[in-house]
């Protein structure tokens, strides 16, 4: 069946349009890539066993062995969702790095990463394999906070201060502390366990990443969702991120390394085709999450 002719010169001209847009929007590659893109674990598997080796320890000095056990769990539960989201769609991409850091560092680590090679397929690939990470961290940190807060202690609010680092609590660490303990008496406060500090932990980190700024989990949703106008929300919260760090001065650091490397977001091969209706309220669901994990105030004097 042949189609008529204005049809068909109207099919060829979309197409040399899109294959005019698609000429190799990676150019920090130094190369074009080629479709198909074969999918292949890359990176050096003993750099992988390594630093996880050394994680283990730092996280295990840092709070004993729970704490060790449990944030191990959520960093790896988190990079193993981009992980295995850039296998679905044929993303190279490495296992996690983790980074030890036991020195001056509350938390015994600066988390961990997967490294990309390549180009992301479409708006679709890139929303999956940016929110899977969170969303998976998210699903072990939810019970890990919960069990942990049952085995903590309510303890006075003077006895408190002397214990260790004071805490600030997001909306959700706070409903949990609720489920798990109820409301606490005037003059109370929490000794948290081990676990529960992992899990306090985990959220902090989840909602670090679902900060919709630049190459974070939370810009490749945003850059799924908008395209190109993503880089409006990204400069709403570089400037919110900046103010607050004014006000604690511990985002100052985040605040200027996402200014120099995090503003642009490159865009995936295929930046036509909209995300389908059940990603797109996935991803309003994503940055209601942020807001519920998000501590403006982590550390308190």
């Amino acid at each position: 069946m042949t189609a008529p002719d204005h049809e068909w010169k109207t099919v060829v001209h979309e197409q040399s349009e899109l294959n005019r847009s698609y000429s190799n929007p990676y150019p920090y590659l130094g190369y074009t890539p080629t479709l198909p893109q074969t999918w292949r674990r890359i990176g050096k598997l003993y750099v992988n066993v390594s630093l996880l080796v050394l994680t283990i320890a730092s996280t295990w000095l840092t709070a004993g062995l729970w704490y060790c056990i449990a944030i191990i769990s959520i960093l790896m539960a988190h990079e193993m969702g981009h992980y295995l989201m850039c296998r679905k769609y044929g993303v190279p991409a490495t296992l996690p790095y983790f980074i030890p850091f036991p020195i001056a560092n509350p938390f015994g680590t600066m988390g961990a990463v997967i490294s990309m090679k390549g180009y992301i397929p479409d708006r679709k690939a890139l929303f999956d394999i940016g929110a899977a990470g969170p969303l998976a961290g998210l699903v072990v940190s939810l019970p890990v906070v919960y069990f942990g807060l049952q085995a903590s202690q309510v303890i006075d609010s003077t006895a408190a201060a002397d214990a260790g680092l004071k805490l600030g609590e997001s909306l959700l660490f706070k409903g949990l502390s609720l489920l798990a303990l109820g409301a606490l008496e005037e003059g109370k406060d929490i000794l948290l366990h081990p676990l529960a500090y992992a899990g306090w932990a985990g959220l902090f980190v989840t909602a670090l990443n679902l900060l919709p700024i630049g190459q974070l989990d939370g810009g490749h949703v945003a850059y799924a969702l908008y395209g190109e106008n993503a880089k409006y929300v990204t400069y709403l919260f570089l400037l919110s991120l900046g103010i607050l760090a004014l006000i604690y001065n511990g985002y100052a650091l985040l605040f200027a390394l996402l200014v120099l490397f995090g503003r642009r977001h490159p865009p995936p091969w295929d930046d036509h085709t909209a995300l389908d209706a059940s990603r797109r309220r996935l991803g309003y669901l994503i940055f209601i999450i942020f807001v519920l994990s998000f501590t403006p105030i982590p550390f308190k004097l």
